[in-house]
């Protein structure tokens, strides 16, 4: 606490006493480069109080000299051992995430791009109290998103979650190409809604994000069309424009967390099972060479990309929801609404942005239709109704 006194002592120029009508000393966090506490306005309002921790910035600088050192060392041992890249990561990231005032400023940003997601809540930052080292923010409260036990408590269906982080995230990633990248258990919280009762998502920690690149972003929506419906020959086209070279089954793999076979049967046809979970993690190892390689040649957004993609399947995982053919849906309406948005902006003909609109509410017709098939086949209706449904509602492709 002496520690938390000095730093908003020194940033904001007054005493915890004199700006807080109560402040907490037990932190409700803390991590490595920050804790938070909460606090009580002198009027009334309920904050929680980001503090980051007063030698991060000095020592921050010698933590990514000495990665640099050990990095270089091991790689003259091991000369397939190919991480400098984490060190240029490193070197890029870290003085963003200590710039709380940019936390504050990712925050606004994705909580207006994302405003007509009414399950989403942004916690709002109070700038009046905040500086790069302090960040104040209202208080919300809630469980974590794996905690399964809090959800069936509070009567939260998990499956709900699940598809609304899926739309979150797709939406993030394929249509605006700003993306959270620390989506962590203690970073994303469940609650119902005091005033409405509706399941909500709270999304914190807004210091880590990826800006992607226009092209980037449309060859990845193409990508992801393509492992869903199946199209390897696009799979392996969109795979070598992203830098994967002749690593593009690694590479679809790594992505999908599916097996080579899955990914070629159709990552949306069947779920994951613990066989096929078992088979990866058996062979990841026999692989590190050739992920060492990978990583080293795509492009550096797609590190963080990895990184939210693991973070996400491993929410998943834990809610029980993994790799649901729903999910995989929702992540084909965004591209397919990127790319036709794309279109459209590259083009004057108003004959042209129409015909582009058509095409675009037709394609997202198909996937609706396609998602009434896959619930209608959970039903067991007799063979020959079935039959009869799939020769009139083919899937989309």
């Amino acid at each position: 606490m002496q520690e938390v006194r000095q730093v908003i002592r020194e940033d904001l120029g007054k005493e915890i006493h004199d700006l807080f009508m109560s402040f907490d000393d037990t932190p409700l966090g803390a991590a490595s480069l920050a804790q938070v506490h909460k606090a009580v306005l002198h009027d009334g309002r309920t904050v929680a109080v980001k503090v980051q921790h007063p030698k991060v910035q000095a020592q921050s600088s010698k933590d990514i000299l000495l990665m640099e050192v050990l990095v270089l060392a091991v790689k003259q041992l091991f000369p397939d051992f190919e991480f400098m890249w984490l060190v240029d990561e490193a070197k890029k990231n870290l003085p963003l995430e200590l710039d709380f005032l940019n936390e504050g400023r990712n925050a606004e940003k994705v909580a207006q791009m994302l405003k007509h997601f009414d399950f989403l809540k942004v916690p709002q930052i109070y700038w009046e109290l905040s500086t790069k080292r302090v960040l104040l923010m209202e208080f919300v409260d809630g469980g974590q998103v794996n905690d399964r036990d809090y959800m069936e408590r509070n009567k939260i269906d998990v499956n709900e979650i699940s598809r609304h982080l899926g739309k979150m995230y797709s939406e993030m990633i394929f249509v605006n190409g700003f993306v959270h990248c620390d989506p962590h258990p203690g970073n994303v919280l469940v609650r119902k809604h005091p005033g409405t009762g509706k399941a909500e998502i709270i999304l914190l920690d807004h210091g880590l994000y990826q800006v992607l690149t226009e092209e980037f972003r449309l060859d990845y929506c193409h990508l992801w069309q393509s492992l869903i419906w199946t199209d390897m020959k696009r799979v392996e086209e969109y795979s070598q424009r992203l830098g994967a070279g002749d690593l593009y089954p690694l590479f679809a793999c790594m992505l999908t967390a599916r097996s080579w076979d899955s990914v070629n049967r159709g990552i949306s046809q069947a779920p994951v099972t613990a066989t096929e979970d078992a088979e990866i993690r058996n062979n990841a190892a026999n692989y590190l060479p050739q992920i060492s390689q990978l990583l080293n040649h795509v492009p550096r957004q797609m590190l963080l990309i990895f990184k939210t993609n693991d973070l996400l399947r491993g929410i998943e995982a834990a809610l029980g929801t993994r790799a649901s053919a729903s999910s995989f849906l929702n992540m084909s309406r965004c591209c397919i609404r990127a790319l036709a948005e794309h279109k459209k902006k590259n083009t004057c003909s108003f004959f042209r942005r129409t015909q582009i609109s058509f095409g675009e509410a037709f394609s997202l017709w198909q996937i609706s239709l396609h998602e009434l098939m896959l619930r209608v086949k959970g039903l067991k209706l007799p063979s020959w109704a079935m039959a009869l449904l799939c020769w009139l509602f083919p899937a989309p492709h």
